[in-house]
């Protein structure tokens, strides 16, 4: 008798399993077409499950947003890594960070303006924001070592600032949103900002 149960358990299970997906993709869709706060009833409608079942997989949207951020991570994980770090000449290596930045921005633009928001209320979501953050910084930092390892400690502090900031996903919006750069235009001015900075 289980054994004649078990294929419409594992139905269940594998439904589910794709409700839920269902439920983060359509979260993370909202957050990428500008919907920084969508409701459950938004993720409902767009996912195609039911309010009910919304609520039945998530406790709430703290926890709903939380499941996003690190579905859409991992699916992008790819995206964090550039090789080479610290390799080859200058503006090879500019380039190829500025490509990753360029990648990254535009798989999680959306996403990462969405976690921002919630990182203002949320302990939790503004750990996973300052770990991503700090984990791009020190790629920058590994990236352009060979510039920093010359200076001084306060100047090496100071160029790595700013180097964080140039390559940050925060001036890649700043580019695209507030002054209207196309993909191409932002990624010309990131070079210029990092070779600026380190050419001197």
């Amino acid at each position: 008798m289980s054994a004649d149960l078990e294929p419409s358990v594992d139905g269940r299970t594998a439904r589910r399993d794709r409700n839920r997906e269902a439920v983060l993709d359509a979260a993370i869709e909202l957050f990428a077409e500008g919907e920084l706060t969508p409701s459950a009833t938004q993720v409902a409608e767009r996912s195609g499950v039911s309010l009910r079942s919304v609520y039945r997989y998530y406790e709430d949207l703290e926890e709903l947003m939380r499941a996003s951020i690190a579905r859409a991570a991992s699916r992008n994980a790819h995206l964090f890594e550039v090789e080479g770090l610290g390799e080859g000449p200058l503006d090879e290596r500019i380039e190829r960070i500025v490509a990753q930045r360029r990648a990254l921005y535009a798989a999680i633009g959306g996403m990462g303006r969405a976690a921002v928001v919630r990182a203002r209320t949320s302990v939790l979501v503004r750990d996973q924001v300052e770990r991503q953050m700090a984990r791009l910084r020190d790629q920058a930092a590994a990236m352009f070592a060979p510039e920093l390892d010359a200076l001084p400690t306060k100047e090496r502090r100071e160029l790595a600032d700013a180097l964080a900031i140039a390559l940050g996903l925060e001036a890649m919006e700043q580019l695209h949103v507030a002054i209207g750069r196309t993909d191409a235009q932002a990624a010309a001015v990131q070079r210029r900002l990092l070779r600026s900075l380190l050419d001197a």
